[in-house]
């Protein structure tokens, strides 16, 4: 598989990465060794398939996906010097860590620092190739992340850094506090939800569909930030479309699909891969069949014609 520079880090990474979520298969009871085995059996697709990127968040599956990921190393499927891996915090479940706890977005330096020891411990490494903050905290203090950033920097326990789902302002308030460059925002972005794309198209315009004027997509580009794209399959809605729009992006991916010979999530990765900007797909089936045909699209070149006929199909085949 084709590699993209991870801008500020030096590292070169898979075009299309693999997410973890789901490799516990539950997010309640123990772990079994049927869910080991499960798990790992999605990840040895994945690297087989040519992917060196893996994407966790300390919530997955309870923490447990982390847990059997750790079964990489431990039975030899890989070393720990051949992969990217990176995770996520911030987000606390109610209960957690009273019983009266709210569900909310914790930023603070002792969360951080200690939701990384606790991944650490899970996933059985040493460091992180990357840390993300999950989503936004509305009670965000920079200057506290920075700390917190730094120390885990300074330590070696995480080399490089990032956000999900965050704006241009969220992310240049955070950027402002620290000289610790941030490398990556993880956003949902597929067929079905462009309105990173929709919004270069309709400025200054009234437009039928909801678009929220951010630049998120300019703003990355410009600081070399890159953008990974959670739900690249829309979460299978073009498998059963439910509504007339979904029903004609359908029939174009199957169309081009059966124009190149390869499956439809070949052609809705590679549409994400055709952009500029360096967008990396993060796929989280756990079938081994479908991970190798999402593969699939590392070799899959649309034209600029094909990518505007999609794209066009969303939109009702209406542009300005």
């Amino acid at each position: 598989m084709k590699t993209y520079p991870l801008h500020q880090t030096g590292l070169n990474v898979s075009r299309i990465a693999y997410g973890c979520m789901n490799i516990a298969r539950s997010w309640q009871g123990p772990i079994t060794a049927e869910d080991r085995k499960y798990g790992l059996t999605a990840v040895q697709a994945a690297l087989e398939s040519g992917i060196n990127f893996f994407d966790h968040a300390d919530i997955y599956c309870g923490g447990k996906s982390e847990s059997v990921f750790s079964g990489v190393w431990e039975e030899g499927v890989a070393r720990r010097e051949d992969l990217f891996v990176q995770s996520k915090c911030g987000i606390r479940f109610p209960g957690q860590p009273t019983p009266s706890a709210p569900h909310r977005y914790d930023f603070s330096y002792e969360h951080i620092t200690h939701s990384v020891d606790l991944i650490l411990q899970r996933l059985k490494t040493e460091y992180l190739d990357l840390l993300l903050l999950h989503r936004p905290d509305i009670l965000c203090e920079p200057a506290e992340v920075a700390r917190a950033f730094e120390q885990l920097h300074f330590t070696g326990k995480v080399r490089h850094f990032g956000v999900s789902n965050h704006h241009p302002g969220q992310i240049a308030l955070l950027q402002r506090a620290t000289s610790l460059p941030l490398v990556a925002n993880q956003l949902e972005l597929s067929l079905l939800h462009a309105p990173l794309f929709d919004e270069q198209i309709v400025v200054n315009r009234t437009d039928p569909l909801p678009v929220r004027h951010e630049g998120l997509l300019d703003y990355c580009r410009l600081h070399s930030i890159m953008i990974q794209a959670w739900s690249p399959l829309a979460q299978g809605r073009l498998a059963k479309p439910a509504d007339a729009r979904a029903k004609a992006t359908a029939v174009a991916v199957d169309a081009l699909a059966k124009e190149k010979g390869v499956t439809q999530e070949s052609i809705l990765l590679a549409w994400l891969l055709r952009h500029p900007a360096g967008i990396q797909p993060i796929i989280g089936t756990c079938n081994p069949e479908r991970i190798r045909a999402c593969a699939q699209a590392d070799k899959v070149e649309l034209s600029r014609e094909e990518w505007w006929t999609l794209y066009l199909a969303t939109r009702e085949n209406r542009i300005p």
